[in-house]
This record gives structure tokens, C-alpha cells and sequence, in this order.
């Protein structure tokens, strides 16, 4: 669904529609349409005039490749796919390596948000921050500055400096994504159906989590899953 304040363009003097300007555009990805209306209400606060929207990462790959709006806020997780926003930030950025993304959640996992800013967003910012944090995040990546909650910006800077690494440290993204979707209950045809991939590139991921999670079995991997989803790190 796109949704756009001022969608038709006014013509010139001479009866010419002048091209669209595209400095003020924004996306938002989201699957809460109470969400979605909130961050539109505020863009408009903030003078963005044309807002698009999507309610999924497909869809919102597809409005952003006839777009092209120069800032993207999207959510990291959805209902049906898991966290699958990171691999949306990862799409945009190739293919449009300029964009600034905004990425925001109901939790704020360190790993899950240091993961974000490797893929390419800028910034992120809780849901429930309020709208004042919510504005100076989204002037701060519309700037082009890094913006991050105090607090979550040493926990992600010291990631790396733990003697012993938080249990999800070493996943990759879409490791992520398969583990996030293991603690809603999927079984590996659903999730490889989700991720589009094949059974056996979630087999072979799984067994390569088994092995960075020192687990021996897929249960110890649910179990982790599902102690990690208990925790925050996979939000709704």
C-alpha cells in the first residue's frame, strides 16, 4: 500500500508538470497499521509531504524500487517472517547505497541492532521512545548521522569486547531470521518456504548454528530459540 499527503503534481505556468521532487520522501515499513498511521502523523509534523507505506518486506522493496525515497523507516520484525526487516535494509542498500534507513522495534537487542547497522540502516529507535526521540532520530539519519539511544549504543560498542560473547554474537543475519522463526514453532519446510530458500539451505544452516551455539541436537537449538525469544531478542 502506498500512501502519499500530496500525490498529484501541480502543474507549472506553461501547462508543464515539473518533476517530482523526491527530497522530502519517505518510506515506512510496517505490519501495525496503528504504527503506521503514528509515524505518518509524525513525518507530517516534521514536513515530509509525500509518505509511502508498506505492510511487508516484499512489498516494501517494491514501492521503494519505483520510488526511490531517500529515507526508509522500517520495523525489524514481522508477524509471518521473522526478522526479516534485516534483510529488507540489506536489499536497499544495494540498490540504492545512498538511502538512510531508520530501523525501529519494540525491543532493543543489542545483537539484533548491531546487525542493522552492519546491513546499512543508520539509526535506531524504540517504539515505544516517544515522539520527541522518534523526530530527532528520524532529523538525525535524514541528516545522515548515526543515531542510536545512549544506553544501546555501549551495549552494542562492547559486543565485542566480552570475554564471553552473548549467545546470538556470532549468527549471521539470515541465521538470525531461521532462529527468530524456530521460536515461533515453524517447522524448516515453513521457514524455507518464508525465506524462499531450499530445505536444505535451512538444514545446513541449522547444523552451522548448532555448532557456533555449542548444541547438539535441533531441540537444543529450539530451546534457544525460544529462551531468546522469552528475552526480547525476537520481537513480535
Amino acid at each position: 500500500m502506498t500512501t502519499a499527503l500530496i500525490d498529484r503534481p501541480v502543474s507549472g505556468p506553461s501547462g508543464t508538470v515539473p518533476a517530482p521532487d523526491r527530497s522530502d520522501g519517505l518510506l515506512v515499513v510496517d505490519d501495525h497499521p496503528v504504527v503506521l498511521g503514528g509515524v505518518r502523523s509524525l513525518a507530517g509534523q516534521a514536513g515530509f509531504r509525500t509518505i509511502h507505506e508498506a505492510t511487508d518486506i516484499v512489498s516494501g522493496y517494491r514501492v521503494f524500487h519505483r520510488h526511490r525515497p531517500p529515507l526508509v523507516v522500517t520495523d525489524l520484525s514481522f508477524r509471518d517472517s521473522g526478522l526479516s526487516g534485516l534483510s529488507l535494509i540489506r536489499r536497499l542498500k544495494a540498490l540504492e547505497p545512498e538511502v538512510r534507513i531508520l530501523a525501529f522495534s519494540m525491543h532493543a537487542d543489542p545483537i539484533v541492532v548491531a546487525r542493522a547497522l552492519e546491513g546499512g540502516a543508520l539509526g535506531f529507535v524504540l517504539k515505544d521512545a516517544g515522539s520527541g526521540a522518534f523526530l530527532d532520530a528520524l532529523a538525525a539519519v535524514k541528516a545522515g548521522r548515526v543515531s542510536l539511544p545512549h544506553a544501546l549504543a555501549t551495549e552494542v560498542a562492547m559486543l565485542n569486547r566480552t570475554v564471553r560473547p552473548a549467545p546470538l554474537a556470532t549468527l549471521s543475519v539470515r541465521e538470525l531470521q531461521i532462529l527468530s522463526l524456530m521460536s515461533r514453532g515453524k517447522s524448516y519446510e515453513v521457514i524455507a518456504d518464508t525465506l524462499s530458500v531450499s530445505y536444505r539451505t535451512i538444514v545446513n544452516a541449522s547444523a552451522l548454528m548448532r555448532s557456533k551455539l555449542g548444541v547438539q541436537s535441533r531441540a537444543g537449538l529450539i530451546q534457544i530459540a525460544v529462551e531468546q525469544r522469552a528475552s526480547g531478542a525476537f520481537a513480535d
